[in-house]
């Protein structure tokens, strides 16, 4: 069974896009899940404040099994341990809280917390984070991004989150960006699996042209 830190390395080497599935219910889950699979997808976030978050981890794990799934939006060690019983893999919080992160790694779980500055991400690594969520990245720039992983240790991966859509990926991808979380650009409550996998294609697409 490959570690947490092999889990997300591979799933960032096949596709560093975290789908960010934030309201969506568990009877679309699978669909959803299939399709973003089909484009190449290899990380799907459901964040805790989704209609019935653990019941589409379960369905996600379940039907789309090639995928590291976890949730987003974890803010108490308690939700860490429900994430673990679901059958989550990852856990994503916007912030940078080193209860959670130690929780996360109590679980065997990838820990991908958010930060925003300097002492938010070199507390998060020091907590024993895999990588780095920055958010909210429409706050930020490439050229923050790049300041920081100056600062931070060699190889840390560091994932803007937040206004994140095909046209903007060039930038911060020049920056040092390690991949990116995409929501509301690639699925909104209700978007139906069609329109997702579009998306996703387009998504995609624009990612691999930088690469």
């Amino acid at each position: 069974m490959p570690t947490p830190p092999a889990l997300l390395k591979q799933a960032l080497t096949r596709l560093p896009l975290v789908a960010i599935l934030r309201g969506i219910t568990p009877p679309e889950a699978v669909a959803v899940g299939q399709v973003l699979v089909n484009a190449g997808f290899a990380i799907i976030e459901v964040p805790l404040n989704s209609p019935d978050p653990l019941q589409s981890i379960r369905l996600l794990r379940e039907h789309c099994p090639q995928a590291l799934v976890g949730a987003g939006t974890v803010l108490t060690p308690s939700q860490v341990q429900d994430v673990q019983a679901a059958g989550g893999q990852l856990v994503v919080s916007p912030h940078c809280d080193t209860q959670v992160i130690a929780a996360t790694l109590r679980c065997g779980m990838v820990s991908l917390p958010g930060v925003f500055t300097p002492t938010e991400a070199f507390a998060a690594l020091a907590a024993g984070a895999h990588a780095l969520k920055v958010f909210p990245a429409e706050a930020s720039s490439p050229a923050a991004l790049k300041a920081m992983l100056a600062a931070l240790p060699a190889g840390t991966a560091m994932l803007p989150v937040g206004g994140i859509h095909a046209q903007n990926l060039g930038p911060w991808h020049a920056a040092g960006a390690a991949g990116f979380g995409i929501g509301s650009n690639l699925y909104k409550p209700g978007k139906p699996a069609a329109r997702v996998a579009l998306d996703a294609a387009q998504l995609v697409a624009a990612w691999r042209a930088l690469t």
